[in-house]
């Protein structure tokens, strides 16, 4: 049989409080998560955003100016600027692009508005979660409140019986 691909559709009032609980931490760790990935994507599109910032900040009267050249995250090495308009782009895993300031600025724009759109994905994701795990909460609160009253039931029967 193929296997089903589509969302799978489970009657919250035939589970018991364990398997209720279950679920919530289920959806706990799949919210955290969605906030963690979250997070990621907006270091990632102000690192593209300050680099698009910085590349329109280089003008022809920078030519020659001293700057710091980055090897790894933490070391750097004196350098000059020799052309202002032919610049080396880090596009991930170690490979790079030379780009005119224009093409860089735009790869740069490009990649700001990519990252947005995953974010408003995963954030709409991430409130159907929420709103799965406020619904898994009401109804263990229901469970609770049926268990309670069957055991105040249990005792007021049980008190009748000895008087």
């Amino acid at each position: 049989m193929a296997g089903n691909k589509g969302p799978q559709i489970i009657d919250l009032s035939k589970l018991n409080l364990e398997q209720l609980t279950g679920l919530k931490n289920q959806q706990d760790q799949e919210l955290q998560f969605f906030n963690e990935s979250l997070q990621q994507l907006k270091m990632a599109q102000l690192k593209f955003s300050e680099s698009g910032t910085c590349v329109e900040k280089l003008t022809p009267e920078k030519a020659g100016a001293e700057i710091l050249v980055p090897l790894t995250s933490c070391m750097y090495v004196p350098g000059k600027i020799s052309d202002v308009n032919k610049l080396l782009i880090n596009v991930g895993t170690g490979y790079y692009v030379e780009k005119d300031s224009s093409g860089a600025v735009s790869y740069f724009q490009r990649k700001v508005k990519f990252v947005t759109e995953q974010m408003e994905k995963i954030q709409k994701i991430a409130a159907e979660k929420t709103k799965l795990r406020e619904i898994v909460m009401d109804m263990m609160e229901v469970k609770v409140n049926e268990q309670l009253s069957v055991l105040q039931q249990q005792k007021a029967a049980a008190g009748g019986v000895k008087a």
